[in-house]
């Protein structure tokens, strides 16, 4: 399966969950990712549960506290 990650091209070897995904990838900070997918927020509750599709594109945002 192929799949767009934060904006770069990427094959897989199988159907991948949101989960498998950002384990797959190392992300840092799991527990404080939001994912999206084809622009869409996946709830965390949802990870495991959501199936990846091919042409799926995914990003990986982490909202920082801060600022004036």
């Amino acid at each position: 399966m192929e799949l767009i990650v934060t904006g770069e091209k990427k094959t897989y070897d199988k159907t991948l969950t949101v989960r498998e995904l950002i384990e797959a990838e190392q992300v840092e900070n799991p527990l404080y990712v939001t994912v999206s997918v084809n622009d869409e927020f996946i709830r965390s509750e949802d990870f495991d549960s959501r199936e990846l599709a091919d042409g799926d594109e995914v990003e990986f945002l982490y909202f920082m506290g801060g600022g004036r």
